[in-house]
């Protein structure tokens, strides 16, 4: 029944979903070092200006 509704809601995005799931842990590391990256980015500019 989940797998029903879940399809009706996502429609075509659940074949996304379905290869974001097998490659979690590439996408996840990408996302968490790109906020590292702005963060420390921001901190060096504030930095700068004071």
């Amino acid at each position: 029944m989940v797998d029903a509704m879940l399809d009706f809601m996502l429609g075509p995005m659940r074949g996304i979903g379905t290869f974001y799931y097998e490659n979690q842990m590439i996408f996840n590391t990408l996302i968490v070092g790109i906020a590292i990256y702005k963060l420390s980015g921001k901190k060096r500019t504030s930095a700068n200006q004071s």
